[in-house]
C-alpha cells in the first residue's frame, strides 16, 4: 500500500494538505488506495524535547506489539539496533547517547502485531542547544507539580525511563538546593512545609551509565503551593535522635527505624535509611541490605519499618552518621544515631581482672583466717559433727599431764591451768579423760610403776613446758618416759604447751629438746588467757586422734 501511495506521489502524513478534484477521473484509483492504506494504518503523533549532549531516549506511544522499527523521516532511513551507535533503537526505545542539535527531526515508529496490523506513530525530537549561564531553555518543561503549604512534592519526570540512574541533584531556578529543606528520595524531592517563595522551576539532574559511558540527564518542572487540609504529620518511633549505638567491629548489626506514617492508607510513605550522604539502595549490596515492612494498628494507624542489616560493621562506620527519615504527603523528619565501638571487650578484660584481685583478696583472707582462726574452726567443727571417737584400743586416758608444781605464784597459775581450765574444758565440756599427777596416783602406790604404767595407758602426754620444769627434778622421770613412747616406741603422742617463755632450750633435757625441734611448737605467752592454751590442746588431741 505504501508503495502505490508512492506511485500516486502522495505522502499519508501530508494527505490534510492535498486538495482532490473529483473531475479529474485518475485520482478515483488513488482515492480508493488510500481508503484501503487508512484502514490498514494509524497515525500517531507526538513530540519531544531535549538538551544538546545529554542521554535522550524517546519511547514509541503504541505498546503490546510485536516487533517495532524506528525511521528517521529525513530520507526515510531505517535507525539500526546497533547498541553502540550513537543513535539507535531497543524495541519501543530510541535513543540519543548524546544529543546533537543535527538529531532534531521527525522519526517514525513502525509497530506490527500478532494479527499482521501496522501502526506508524510519528515523534517530533527538537534538540535544544546548550547555552552558557542558561540551566535550561525555556521550551524544556514537563508539566507542573503542586503542593500545599504543609508539604511539597516535585517528581523528576524521565527518570523512570533510565533504568541504572544515580545521584539525583535538584535545582531551583538553576541553584543547587541544599540544607534540611529539602529531601531528595528516588525521583522524589521533599519540600518541607513549602512557602509561595518555594514556587518556581525545579530542574532534576542525574547520571545515565550506558556501556562504561556516563551521559547526563536533566528535566524541568514547574512547582506551584496551593491551600489544602492538612495531613497527620510522621513520628518516629525509634531511634531517638542523637541515640549512640553500640557495635562490635568485624560482626553484623541491624537497626530499625519504625514510624507512624498517619491514619489509613498513604498516598505517599517512605521510611528508609541514609548513611552519610547516600541513601541506603546506593550503598554496597555486599555489606547493605535494606528490608522495609508496613503494618496498620488498631485505630488504622499506619506505620512503616525499615531494618538496615549490615553484614559487617568497619572502623568507616563508626565516622558515618545513620540517618531515619519518615515521611508522607505532608512533610518528611529525620532521626540521625552514630555508632560507637562497645566496650565489651574491655568489660571482659575488667571483669578478669576484677575477678583475679578478687580471687586473691579472699586467698588473703582465708590465708589470715586460717593462720589466726584455725583453731577456732576445728573446735567448732568438732563440737558440731563430733567426727572423732574414742577407739577400743585399751587405753584408758585420753592424755597424761606433765607440769612442775611451786609456790610461786606462777606455778599457781599453772596448778589452777592443770587442775581447773584443763578439767573443765577437756572433760567436762570433750569428754576427755586426763591423768593428773597427784590426782590419778593414789598414796601408798610405787609411784615409778604407776606413772610408767598411767603414761603406758593414755593415749597422749601433754606436757606444760616452764622455766620450773627445767630445774624440776621431780618430773624427769615422767617427761622421760613420755618422749620414750612417743619418740621411740611410737605408741603415744605428745603436746607441748610454752606457757612461759623458756629462751635458750639449751637446759632442756637432750630428749625434750630433740622432740622441740622436730616438732612444731604452740606458743602461749604468760599474759595470754588460759582458754588459748585449752585450745591448742583439744586441737593437738583431735589432730592426733586424726592420725590414729
Amino acid at each position: 500500500m505504501q508503495e502505490t501511495a508512492k506511485q500516486c506521489k502522495i505522502d499519508p502524513f501530508r494527505v490534510s494538505n492535498y486538495s482532490f478534484n473529483l473531475r479529474n477521473m485518475t485520482w478515483i484509483p488513488c482515492l480508493i488506495l488510500l481508503s484501503i492504506f487508512f484502514l490498514s494504518v494509524s497515525i500517531t503523533s507526538e513530540s519531544f524535547d531535549a538538551m544538546e549532549g545529554e542521554a535522550f531516549v524517546v519511547k514509541c506511544p503504541k505498546r503490546n506489539s510485536l516487533t517495532f522499527k524506528w525511521y528517521h523521516m529525513e530520507g526515510n532511513k531505517t535507525i539500526p539496533a546497533d547498541e553502540g551507535a550513537r543513535i539507535h533503537s531497543s524495541g519501543r526505545f530510541l535513543w540519543f547517547l548524546p544529543t546533537a542539535k543535527e538529531d532534531s527531526g521527525y522519526y517514525t515508529c513502525v509497530t506490527q502485531y500478532s494479527n499482521n496490523l501496522t501502526t506508524h506513530s510519528r515523534v517530533s525530537v527538537m534538540v535544544y542547544p546548550y547555552e552558557r549561564d542558561i540551566c535550561f531553555p525555556s521550551q524544556i518543561r514537563y508539566p507542573k507539580d503542586t503542593g500545599t503549604f504543609i508539604s511539597g512534592r516535585v517528581v523528576c519526570p524521565t527518570i523512570d525511563n533510565y533504568e541504572n540512574a544515580t545521584l539525583v541533584h535538584w535545582y531551583k531556578d538553576c541553584k543547587l538546593l541544599q540544607g534540611k529543606k529539602y529531601f531528595s528520595w528516588n525521583k522524589y524531592l521533599y519540600i518541607k512545609a513549602p512557602v509561595k517563595t518555594d514556587e518556581g522551576y525545579y530542574t532534576c539532574q542525574f547520571t545515565y551509565t550506558y556501556s562504561g559511558n556516563e551521559y547526563n540527564v536533566s528535566a524541568t518542572r514547574l512547582f506551584v503551593v496551593k491551600n489544602i487540609s492538612e495531613p497527620k504529620s510522621p513520628q518516629i518511633i525509634l531511634p531517638k535522635d542523637n541515640d549512640v549505638i553500640e557495635v562490635v567491629l568485624g560482626a553484623p548489626m541491624n537497626i530499625c527505624c519504625k514510624a507512624f506514617l498517619g491514619i489509613g492508607n498513604q498516598n505517599v510513605e517512605v521510611v528508609t535509611w541514609d548513611v552519610g550522604d547516600l541513601q541506603a539502595k546506593y550503598l554496597d549490596p555486599l555489606r547493605f541490605q535494606e528490608d522495609y515492612y508496613r503494618f496498620s494498628g488498631t485505630s488504622k494507624e499506619h506505620y512503616g519499618e525499615a531494618v538496615l542489616r549490615v553484614t559487617e560493621v568497619k572502623q568507616e562506620d563508626l565516622q558515618s552518621n545513620f540517618t531515619c527519615v519518615a515521611l508522607n504527603a505532608k512533610e518528611y523528619i529525620m532521626a540521625t544515631v552514630t555508632l560507637q565501638e562497645s566496650c565489651e571487650v574491655n568489660h571482659h578484660r575488667t571483669y578478669m581482672i576484677i575477678g583475679f584481685l578478687i580471687l586473691l583478696v579472699m586467698i588473703v583472707l582465708l590465708i589470715v583466717f586460717y593462720h589466726f582462726f584455725l583453731i577456732d574452726i576445728v573446735l567448732l567443727y568438732r563440737k558440731i559433727f563430733n567426727p572423732y571417737t574414742t577407739k577400743d584400743d585399751g587405753k584408758m586416758y585420753d592424755a597424761y599431764v606433765i607440769y612442775p608444781t611451786d609456790a610461786t605464784s606462777k606455778a599457781n597459775f599453772v596448778d589452777d591451768f592443770v587442775h581447773q581450765i584443763l578439767p573443765d574444758v577437756l572433760e567436762n565440756k570433750c569428754g576427755y579423760k586426763l591423768c593428773i599427777y597427784g590426782r590419778e596416783i593414789f598414796p601408798g602406790e610405787d609411784v615409778a610403776n604407776a606413772i610408767e604404767t598411767r603414761i603406758q595407758k593414755s593415749r597422749r602426754s601433754i606436757i606444760i613446758l616452764t622455766p620450773k620444769l627445767i630445774h624440776c627434778k621431780e618430773f624427769a622421770y615422767d617427761q622421760h618416759i613420755a618422749l620414750h613412747c612417743a619418740l621411740i616406741q611410737d605408741d603415744i603422742k605428745a603436746i607441748v604447751l610454752e606457757m612461759e617463755t623458756i629462751g635458750d632450750y639449751k637446759e632442756l633435757q637432750e630428749s625434750l629438746r630433740f622432740f622441740l625441734l622436730e616438732l612444731s611448737r604452740r606458743t602461749s605467752k604468760s599474759g595470754s588467757a588460759g582458754s588459748f592454751a585449752v585450745q591448742m590442746v583439744i586441737y593437738g588431741s583431735a589432730q592426733q586422734m586424726c592420725k590414729k
